[in-house]
C-alpha cells in the first residue's frame, strides 16, 4: 500500500506519515525544505525500516511543481492508496488590513496545490476504483474567526473543494474525507505562552484519520470535526 502525503515534515503530516508507515505503507513525502525532507527520511529508515520513502521537495502552491510531484510519485509506485493534501500556509491578519499577496499566496498553497495534486493522480485511482482522499481543512473552514481573515477564505475554498470531490468520485469507488482539526501543537506555538497541554496533539489527529481510512471500503467518514476542550 502507497500513501503520499504533503506537508509532511512537522506537525500533523508527520504524525500522519508515522501512522502510515506504522501500519505497513509505502510513503512519497513533499514539503519545501530538503534538509527537512533528508532528516525525515533518514528517522523513517531507522524506526520503519519496511517502508519504503519517497522525498521529493516541492513548492505545491506553484502548479507545474504539484503537477511534477504528481509524475515523479506515479512513475515510481504503481498505484496510489492515500492521498493526503496536508500542505498549508498561514499568514494571520485582518482582510481589511492585509496586503494584496497574502490572499493570492494562501490561495496558492491552501486551494490550488490540493486541486492540481488531485487532479493529476485521479485518474489512476478511477481506473482501478480504489482510493482515499484526506483534505486537511480546519474549524476555520466553518466560521470567521479573529486574525484568520484570508485564510479563512482559502480553508472555506478548500472544504467545498473536498465536497464537491465527494459527490463526483462517490460512483468511482473514491472515498473523499474533510478533516478540520481546531489549534493542534506545533513548534510554531513556541514562545507563545501557550502551554502544549491546551492544545490538541498531532498524533490525535493522526489517529482520527488512520481509522477512517481503517473503515470498510465502503463506508465513508464525510467530516471529521475536532477541537482542544476548550477551544470553541
Amino acid at each position: 500500500m502507497n500513501a503520499i502525503i504533503t506537508g509532511a515534515t512537522k506537525g500533523i503530516g508527520y504524525a500522519i506519515a508515522q501512522a502510515f508507515a506504522a501500519g505497513g505503507f509505502n510513503l512519497a513525502i513533499t514539503a519545501r525544505s530538503e534538509e527537512g525532507l533528508r532528516s525525515m527520511r533518514r528517522s523513517f529508515g531507522r524506526y520503519f525500516p519496511e517502508s519504503e520513502v519517497l522525498a521529493v521537495p516541492a513548492n505545491l502552491g506553484r502548479k507545474e511543481e504539484a503537477k511534477a510531484f504528481a509524475r515523479e510519485v506515479s512513475g515510481h509506485f504503481p498505484a496510489i492508496d492515500v492521498l493526503v493534501n496536508n500542505a498549508g500556509l498561514f499568514l494571520p491578519d485582518d482582510i481589511t488590513q492585509e496586503e494584496d499577496y497574502v490572499l493570492e499566496q494562501m490561495m496558492a498553497v491552501n486551494l490550488y496545490g490540493p486541486y492540481y495534486l488531485t487532479k493529476a493522480l485521479l485518474p489512476d485511482m478511477k481506473k482501478r476504483r480504489q482510493g482515499h482522499i484526506f483534505n486537511i481543512c480546519s474549524t476555520a473552514s466553518l466560521a470567521a474567526q479573529p486574525d484568520k481573515g484570508s485564510y479563512g477564505i482559502t480553508k472555506f475554498a478548500l472544504l467545498g473543494f473536498t465536497k464537491a470531490l465527494r459527490m463526483e468520485l462517490r460512483d468511482h469507488g473514491i472515498r473523499v474525507t474533510a478533516v478540520l482539526p481546531g489549534s493542534t501543537w506545533s513548534a510554531s506555538w513556541e514562545g507563545t505562552g501557550v502551554e502544549e497541554e491546551e492544545l490538541m496533539r498531532p498524533e490525535d489527529v493522526a489517529l482520527a484519520v488512520w481509522n477512517a481510512w481503517s473503515m470498510s471500503p465502503n463506508t465513508v467518514v464525510e467530516e471529521i470535526l475536532m477541537r482542544p476542550l476548550g477551544e470553541v
